[in-house]
């Protein structure tokens, strides 16, 4: 339930070819991530993850540019160290995990950031500002899903599977929090021009 595929391939397109013309580094990892559609920043965080070693949330010089190298970010040497500095704003050596993706996720008008809020509080069904498998269970029917229908998964396993997608790429531990639908849904409005088009997809998908 991302954007559409049409939008997220011209968002990608936009972003490759805004990369010619913008010098700013943060922006330009931005772009570089966006060019890989709605899930490129979401995409660059399980890359992270895998370098994570030691699951201290946070990631040294050496394990920041293996990971750009992984993920095939095309980005000198020096830009990347650059990069590094600038996040890492204690000048500890390590820049916190979480806060890095906060950083590179693309801005949101109000309007946008309200109708996810509402869809997060439809799921939210015991407001406890987490959405669990328990929450999920009135709002979100399994039985129309093929691998349900077909014995594959139980309805639990639907459940976890569809959290995943919101969940960060840290810790997946079946609990979404506002911040980590935040995170998803601001990748999926980097690829919708309008807000009167992202209100209406968001409106629709969650019937709210």
């Amino acid at each position: 339930m991302a954007g559409t595929a049409r939008k997220d391939r011209e968002m990608a397109m936009n972003a490759k070819r805004q990369l010619g013309e913008c010098s700013d580094p943060v922006e330009r990892l931005r772009l570089q991530c966006l060019a890989r559609g709605s899930s490129g920043i979401k995409g660059l965080g399980r890359t992270f993850k895998i370098m994570d070693d030691d699951n201290s949330r946070s990631l040294d010089l050496k394990e920041f540019l293996k990971g750009l190298s992984d993920y095939g970010v095309q980005i000198e040497k020096k830009e990347a160290i650059d990069l590094f500095q600038i996040f890492d704003k204690d000048r500890s050596g390590t820049i916190d995990f979480d806060e890095f993706l906060l950083t590179l996720r693309p801005e949101m008008s109000k309007a946008r950031k309200e109708v996810v809020m509402e869809a997060f509080r439809k799921l939210d069904k015991t407001g406890d500002g987490v959405i669990t498998v328990e929450d999920l269970q009135g709002v979100y029917n399994v039985k129309h899903h093929p691998k349900y229908q077909n014995g594959e998964w139980t309805e639990d396993q639907i459940f976890r599977k569809f959290l995943d997608n919101f969940d960060s790429p840290y810790d997946k531990d079946g609990k979404v929090t506002k911040e980590e639908f935040m995170n998803y849904y601001a990748g999926v409005s980097a690829s919708i021009d309008t807000d009167v088009y992202f209100i209406v997809m968001m409106r629709n998908a969650w019937k709210l």
